[in-house]
């Protein structure tokens, strides 16, 4: 019987919109939301000209909005937006795919770069395994840094790595839909790029 695994972004990819930032929106509000991004647009600002990188933009993102808030309450806040909102971004042919997957004996893993804070309530239902950006707590407080590094572009090949024997495996599947998905898709038996819009 042939083993087969199948790595997801979720992102772009499996829902419709980016969930870091519709995650700001529901615990800050619009109003603070784009207050805060007016702010630290500087920085976005230099993110685009590559001067510099992914995880500095999404600390100093980060940094603004949820420095010293409690865990317990982020938690919470974030598993009342999984069980409303974030429902409603799923893209249904991603849903489809990922029962088709399962039908066949495939494990399924998503890869992401948000945290697993959001993503847990809606995927351990389903029986989804995740490698995802870690969000640094202390003391029950979040920092606003990232424990380690951010899991996008090459990270995510160096997580999948670490955690899975690939050579074990016949079939390997990888969904992606950006530019940073590209390193994971390169792992693939067989690719999917931008598959389910």
């Amino acid at each position: 019987m042939k083993r087969r695994i199948a790595f997801l972004d979720f992102d772009g990819t499996i829902t419709t919109r980016d969930t870091l930032l519709e995650i700001i929106k529901y615990q800050k509000g619009v109003f603070r939301f784009y207050l805060g991004f007016l702010l630290c647009s500087p920085v976005l600002v230099a993110l685009k000209l590559k001067l510099i990188s992914n995880q500095t933009a999404k600390e100093v993102v980060l940094r603004y909005f949820f420095r010293n808030e409690s865990l317990t309450e982020f938690q919470q806040k974030c598993d009342s937006f999984a069980g409303t909102e974030l429902k409603k971004l799923i893209r249904p042919k991603a849903l489809i795919e990922i029962n088709r997957l399962r039908s066949i004996g495939a494990d399924i893993v998503i890869v992401s770069a948000s945290a697993s804070n959001w993503i847990r309530p809606w995927s351990d239902p389903l029986e989804i395994y995740l490698i995802t950006t870690v969000l640094e707590n202390r003391n029950g407080l979040l920092t606003g840094r990232i424990e380690g590094k951010n899991c996008h572009g090459k990270e995510k090949v160096s997580r999948i790595r670490s955690q899975f024997d690939l050579a074990s495996y016949d079939e390997i599947y990888c969904y992606g839909d950006s530019r940073g998905d590209k390193p994971m898709l390169s792992l693939a038996t067989t690719a999917f790029y931008k598959p389910f819009r």
